[in-house]
């Protein structure tokens, strides 16, 4: 599970990423029961949960779908009853001092990943220097991980020493945003293995696309998508199976290359529609990893 690989600094760490259900979700009960059934069949290390921010600020394009607040990543988590652990978002920016101390609750079976603000010009209540400090403070005890960005690296050069800071901060773990870019993963883990620190497994993000909105969304998002495999999926006949396949080609090659440099790596598929269609996908890319990895131990 989830924290014996953590503390053993096992590749091969699967989880599997949701969003909470919207706030004021008219049948949020009969969800949450479908929610469980599904999940609790999942052979996975933890499921991660998202805390959703606004990222208008992110850049002067409309955003692609429309902003949507959920029910609290926490209250999610622990109402679903699942049998594996949980590892919550925090967009600490969302909090000021008071409610985010009050939100650091220690549980076993949960880990925490932190997340800063998505632009310089995002207006925020609660800096991630801060938040770290109020950690240490507070909540010693709570796991905490923090974001990698691949697609960073590849403009600043410098995400492996994020990486660094972020570990001296205590982030025992990393996961990055949507890989559809396996350049940009290979040369942050070519910089980050010529680190001489102690190294902190990587969990790499994957996640099925089903149609070309979504695709302008990731896009927006700040994914990376080479123009060869944008132009792949645009043209495909079933997009949403072609990006199954791709996910799943950088995953061998991301996990391959990384295990020869020495790097600790594992994979989190993102399910973040409601469409049954691209939920199925997301499993099946989920299962396709878990084989692979099986094989590789």
């Amino acid at each position: 599970m989830f924290f014996e690989k953590l503390k053993n600094n096992e590749s091969g760490i699967l989880l599997y990423g949701q969003t909470p259900p919207k706030q004021n979700h008219q049948n949020l009960e009969n969800l949450l029961e479908l929610r469980q059934k599904r999940l609790n069949t999942l052979d996975i290390d933890g499921i991660v949960i998202y805390d959703l921010q606004d990222e208008g600020d992110r850049n002067d394009e409309k955003r692609t779908f429309d902003f949507v607040k959920t029910i609290n990543p926490y209250e999610y988590y622990k109402s679903l009853e699942l049998k594996f652990p949980g590892i919550i978002y925090k967009s600490v920016g969302k909090y000021n001092q008071d409610e985010f101390i009050k939100g650091l609750k220690f549980d076993k079976n949960i880990a925490n990943v932190f997340v800063g603000a998505s632009s310089k010009d995002q207006k925020i209540k609660l800096s991630l220097k801060k938040a770290y400090e109020i950690k240490k403070e507070f909540a010693k005890d709570i796991p905490l991980g923090g974001i990698c960005i691949p697609e960073r690296h590849e403009i600043k050069h410098n995400e492996h020493l994020k990486v660094a800071n972020k570990t001296l901060n205590g982030c025992e773990f990393f996961i990055t945003q949507a890989v559809f870019n396996a350049i940009n993963a290979k040369n942050f883990i070519d910089d980050y293995a010529k680190l001489n620190i102690k190294k902190v497994p990587i969990i790499f993000t994957f996640t099925p696309c089903g149609s070309l909105k979504t695709l302008e969304f990731m896009k927006w998002l700040g994914i990376s998508i080479p123009p060869f495999l944008e132009n792949r999926l645009k043209n495909s006949i079933d997009i949403l199976q072609s990006s199954v396949s791709l996910s799943f080609e950088m995953f061998e090659f991301i996990y391959r290359y990384a295990k020869n440099k020495g790097v600790v790596v594992g994979a989190n598929v993102e399910s973040i529609s409601t469409r049954k269609v691209e939920i199925e996908a997301s499993i099946k890319l989920l299962k396709d990893i878990k084989r692979s990895i099986d094989r590789k131990v």
